[in-house]
């Protein structure tokens, strides 16, 4: 056992364990305790925040299961550190504090012998040790200096190969045995009979097709209820069209859960794990992978403190990592959050400051191992985003995919609305700015500007040396460090930031003050006054100065490589290339702030939205600009992804949430997917949930909470969870009620035995959120909109959904044109209908779930009531007859009986 002391920290009180026993102790004693002593802790950022004690540090068991178990996941409770650890669950809070010392002593024991991940923990705890980890001391003294010295990270890595281009798929078509066939053979014998499923699989195939006519892809619109089965129904046809025609399939979704989900299924398509790493490729955005360069750059002094100690043990994850995906992959989601704001993102190439093959590490890099590993892959998993931006600056022209299945369609209209939106803010200008002229005052790091970047072209070529200088030098009209502060002071400095000066003036005049607007303003872009007119037009002036260079540099490099000189070999040329593909982004990216800026004093575009926009935090402004979205952004996604495609699978649960009826459904699924915009119409197919949603659900709408009672609203909430013992998902539409709930709860549900989590308020990711309230059958979690869809959590931990009430949307100026270009108030009643439809398919996920869906709002309007599986019972109910039914629901699901008879 350890001599150290532990402290654990719950909404139920504080504990206290050392040698001679565990305690209950004040937050006063804690913090002090803390302060003068290293103790060991679980989670130190939520064990600060519940004691208030933000400067808490110690021995966090996290910390050193990292260093142990690089790219393992541990759920980050008790629960799951004992799993971890190999001992018995404490029996309750009063027991954590002293079971962290046993934990702790458990996880070291590991260092006895041989474990999988041993090479490397040596040299890492060294580095650690010269950094303080409080760790590295005790750590060190049970770990032996190896016999040989262990690899370094950056010789450990394997390299990846080029390999001869991809020869386009083959013409096939498949046929329905086959498909079939295969779909059973991925089932398996015993499975059991799916009908709907082979029905789905049959129409996805159609997707698959030969394409007969141009820019008319084989577009299949399939809506698959909960428990269809819809993964293999489509990866049956997928696969076998993969195998037979010598091409990839590009899976895409929405979210990161669905992502690892989907990765997990393959295992039936490709039992032997090696040969699924060269079949089955997960992709996401270059954002999300680690930069081994940005690495090398932090272990080397780049980082200090805290966030020295993370590039530590990022490293030590790097060595053991499947694929480097720092964002969902196996680099546990809690990792990061343990040192708050300490530069994880520093580490991952968010700047697109990427130099290609100029980068020493080229040949390890993730990203470009990811990138050459989905050329030859069969099927390719990635997500709306990323297929989005791959088709419209992707590098990879050849091997574009012309076969996409898009998962969690439902959600293709507001990833195409991100993916198309221009946004001329201070934030985006200075990150052009530091992209343009690197560090420019007390910055450290490696990044370069583009002058450094190129400095070998512009030796060579005057032209493009002349581009450069003129680039770098318009790069002075954009937004510098210390923006914000200077427009506030009204002391703004270049065009830009009196562009962002006027648009601030003009906001604060104009948009309506309300009780959120702490958290944004915003105003439509007409009838700008004259100061906005004259600082438009001088930005623009500006913008147009650095457009033009950024186009010629473009071109003057192009000229390079269509003559190369001696000195350019195949490192250098893919450098280039790189260089050119991300001069064509940022210059479009000026271009759209033209054309947005054009729309300043000057007619609207009928196709466009376009608003001023201050964004603030608890009434401190943060980004000030001009945005313009699309008003129907399935228009340029149809346009750019779905046309030059030859087939494509758009499939949901709820691809037709929103409608009143089916036949409304189908069109609201055609406009929100781009379907109705390509020449050849998708064929429509549906297939209804097998699940007992008449006996296993009910829908209760509680009608005495008084709207706007937010004591009233918290107490709600508080009976749901006690009643039911836990289970309980709590949906919010709006962060500051969601706090104030919490805040009023937690305490309350602690004292019962029932732990509560909340986005927003725990300093935890939500994957791991979900993670911790699967793991734990008397958890509840409080979320918002990223709960409200997208969630997996089948079985008795989710038997209970809760919704503060109905989820209209937010008013603002997007909203506002899209609402009087759709229908009006019947364009509000689509969006309402597929939300609600969205939150209730948390609650039934596999065939023998059961549970109850609250909305805590008597202003619920029956014709709404769609959105809810036909079948499923509604009442009105007052909170006490909500709570008799709650109460009564664990019974009714240890016994199987029927909610509605409860």
């Amino acid at each position: 056992m350890l001599p150290h002391p532990a402290l654990h920290a719950s909404h139920g009180g504080i504990w206290f364990a050392d040698a001679d026993g565990t305690r209950p102790i004040g937050r006063g004693e804690a913090i002090r305790i803390a302060a003068d002593t290293p103790v060991i802790l679980l989670n130190a950022p939520l064990v600060a925040q519940r004691l208030g004690y933000a400067e808490l540090s110690g021995l966090d068991v996290l910390e050193l299961f990292a260093v142990l178990f690089p790219a393992r996941f541990m759920v980050p409770t008790p629960k799951g550190l004992a799993r971890a650890a190999g001992i018995d669950v404490p029996a309750s809070d009063a027991d954590v504090a002293g079971f962290l010392r046993r934990a702790a002593s458990a996880l070291l024991d590991i260092t006895d012998g041989d474990w999988p991940e041993r090479e490397g923990a040596w040299s890492a705890t060294q580095n650690l040790g010269r950094l303080r980890w409080p760790w590295a001391p005790i750590l060190a003294a049970r770990l032996h200096r190896p016999a040989t010295a262990e690899r370094w990270l950056f010789t450990k890595l394997p390299e990846w190969s080029e390999a001869a281009p991809r020869p386009a798929p083959r013409t096939i078509s498949l046929g329905a045995e086959e498909t079939a066939a295969r779909l059973a053979s991925l089932t398996g014998s015993g499975a059991e009979e799916r009908p709907g499923q082979r029905a789905f699989a049959q129409a996805a195939t159609e997707a698959f097709a030969p394409r007969m006519v141009r820019d008319a892809p084989n577009l299949v619109l399939a809506e698959a209820g909960t428990g269809i089965g819809k993964t293999l129904g489509y990866l049956a046809p997928a696969s076998l069209w993969a195998e037979r025609a010598g091409g990839a399939v590009w899976v895409s979704t929405y979210t990161k859960a669905l992502q690892r989900q989907l990765a997990q299924e393959t295992a039936r398509l490709f039992p032997d794990p090696a040969e699924r790493r060269v079949k089955v490729v997960t992709r996401k955005g270059r954002e999300n992978y680690l930069c081994l360069l940005n690495l090398e750059d932090a272990l080397q002094g780049g980082f200090a403190g805290r966030a020295a100690v993370l590039a530590q043990l990022v490293a030590r994850w790097a060595a053991y990592t499947a694929d480097g995906d720092m964002v969902g992959g196996d680099l546990p989601g809690w990792l990061t959050t343990l040192f708050r704001r300490a530069g994880h993102t520093a580490l991952t190439d968010r700047r697109g400051e990427c130099v290609y093959a100029g980068c020493p590490h080229y040949r390890k890099c993730f990203i470009e191992r990811a990138a050459r590993a989905s050329v030859e892959a069969d099927i390719v998993i990635a997500n709306h985003a990323l297929v989005m931006v791959n088709a419209v600056r992707g590098r990879e022209l050849t091997t574009r995919p012309t076969r996409y299945v898009f998962d969690e369609g439902h959600h293709l209209f507001d990833a195409a609305d991100m993916m198309f939106s221009t946004a001329l803010t201070g934030q985006e200008t200075i990150e052009l700015r530091r992209w343009l002229l690197g560090p420019e005052s007390g910055g450290r790091g490696r990044r370069r500007g583009l002058a450094a970047r190129l400095s070998d072209v512009a030796s060579y070529d005057e032209a493009g040396a002349l581009a450069i200088a003129d680039a770098v030098k318009a790069a002075g009209a954009l937004a510098a460090d210390g923006w914000l502060q200077r427009i506030a002071e009204g002391a703004p400095f270049g065009p830009i930031e009196h562009l962002l000066a006027a648009v601030r003036g003009l906001t604060y005049a104009r948009a309506e003050s309300d009780g959120d607007a702490g958290y944004g303003l915003e105003t439509e872009l007409v009838e700008p006054d004259a100061a906005l007119v004259e600082a438009a037009g001088q930005a623009a002036h500006a913008l147009d100065a650095l457009v033009r260079p950024l186009v010629a540099l473009g071109r003057r490099l192009e000229a390079v490589l269509a003559d190369a000189p001696d000195w350019m070999d195949a490192p250098a040329r893919a450098r280039i290339e790189g260089a050119i593909a991300s001069l064509g982004w940022r210059a479009e990216t000026v271009a759209s702030w033209l054309a947005l800026l054009a729309r300043v004093g000057g007619p609207a575009a009928e196709q466009f939205v376009d608003w001023l926009i201050v964004n603030r935090i608890e009434g401190r402004d943060y980004d000030i600009g001009l945005l313009r979205h699309w008003l129907d952004p399935s228009k340029p996604f149809a346009e750019i992804v779905l046309r030059p495609a030859h087939g494509a699978l758009v499939t949901s649960a709820t691809l037709r949430g929103g409608g009143a009826d089916p036949n409304e459904g189908w069109s609201v699924a055609e406009a929100r997917t781009g379907a109705q915009h390509l020449i050849r119409p998708g064929a429509r197919f549906s297939a209804t949930s097998p699940f007992d949603y008449a006996n296993h659900a009910q829908v209760l709408i509680v009608t005495d909470v008084k709207r706007g009672d937010l004591g009233a609203l918290a107490n709600a909430y508080a009976r749901l969870a006690l009643a039911s013992g836990g289970g309980m998902l709590g949906l919010f539409t709006a962060i500051r009620r969601l706090r104030a709930v919490h805040a009023r709860i937690a305490d309350r549900l602690a004292r019962e035995g029932l732990p509560l989590y909340a986005q927003h308020v725990d300093p935890i990711d939500t994957g791991t959120l979900v993670d911790i309230f699967r793991d734990d059958l008397s958890a509840s979690l409080l979320g918002t909109d990223a709960l409200r869809d997208g969630v997996d959590v089948p079985g008795r931990s989710l038997r209970l959904v809760a919704m503060e009430g109905v989820p209209w949307p937010k008013p603002s100026v997007l909203h506002a044109a899209r609402r009087l270009a759709n229908g009006g108030s019947a364009y509000d009643d689509r969006i309402v209908r597929a939300r609600l439809a969205q939150a209730f398919g948390r609650l039934i996920r596999r065939a023998d779930d059961r549970g109850l869906f609250v909305l805590l709002s008597s202003a619920m309007p029956s014709r709404l009531l769609s959105a809810f599986p036909p079948g499923v019972p509604v009442a009105r109910v007052t909170l006490d007859e909500a709570i008799a039914r709650a109460r009564r629901l664990p019974s009714v699901i240890e016994s199987g009986q029927e909610v509605i008879d409860a």
